[in-house]
């Protein structure tokens, strides 16, 4: 059993039905968010999508991490395909009841995962020149898109986490940013898909962070404005099932 799965009673749904398809861990996560107008996001997610809100405010986030142990459902990790920087652009909707992440895009330094996660998720994901170091406490982190599908975006920053640990309750922005079960994706042919996920409550911490160079949103028209909310986690262990199309 996956370790992830020791812990259901925290899901706000049931597990879905069949096998889970695919593990991950993520480390060294900044959660980075920013308030945005509806309208902004509207005009970039779906239709078919309900733009999911905490007492009306909508967010976007950036959010860098790295990437290991990735692995398909009874095989090894292969080093060389499977630990990688990762950073992701997202917003929160819904639909059937069930809230969960939009991603605008998602950048990797494996040229692998990229094409695969293109064709197996339909997600936009992009190849980057990427790099996660640790100084210290300290993460510095430095992505540059090198996808000639992209418009070579660029994110740079330093982070670390601060102060004590804690997990987000129930009905607060915390648990509304993290505590996602399920990723959506639009197949080439229109259809929303629905990606189930599992994991162990976030365990999180306060961070601080130096936003150097962001350009990570400018192509959907939405320039992040003041300082953005901060989180960190140290580590998260994740299981993947294949999307669905949500209107089956």
């Amino acid at each position: 059993m996956h370790p992830s799965l020791k812990c259901l009673s925290h899901r706000p749904w049931a597990l879905p039905a069949g096998p889970w398809i695919m593990a991950q861990n993520w480390h060294d996560l900044l959660f980075a968010h920013w308030p945005v107008s509806e309208e902004a996001v509207r005009r970039v997610v779906p239709r078919e999508l309900e733009l999911d809100c905490f007492e009306g405010q909508y967010w976007i986030g950036v959010v860098p991490f790295r990437m290991e142990g990735v692995r398909l459902r009874g095989t090894p990790a292969v080093p060389a395909l499977s630990a990688f920087p990762e950073l992701n652009v997202r917003t929160y909707v819904t639909a059937g009841g069930k809230p969960g992440v939009w991603f605008f895009s998602l950048d990797a330094a494996s040229r692998v995962a990229v094409e695969m996660a293109r064709v197996w998720f339909h997600l936009p994901y992009f190849r980057a020149r990427m790099s996660l170091e640790p100084n210290g406490h300290e993460i510095n982190y430095l992505s540059r898109r090198t996808d000639g599908r992209g418009e070579g975006e660029r994110f740079e920053a330093a982070y670390a986490g601060e102060g004590e640990s804690f997990f987000a309750q129930r009905g607060t922005l915390e648990y509304f940013l993290a505590e996602r079960y399920c990723l959506y994706a639009r197949r080439a042919d229109g259809a929303i898909l629905r990606g189930e996920i599992h994991h162990a409550p976030w365990e999180l911490r306060r961070a601080r962070a130096q936003i150097r160079t962001n350009t990570m949103t400018k192509s959907l028209g939405v320039t992040p404005d003041g300082e953005p909310l901060l989180h960190f986690s140290k580590l998260q262990e994740v299981v993947v099932w294949h999307p669905q199309d949500i209107g089956r």
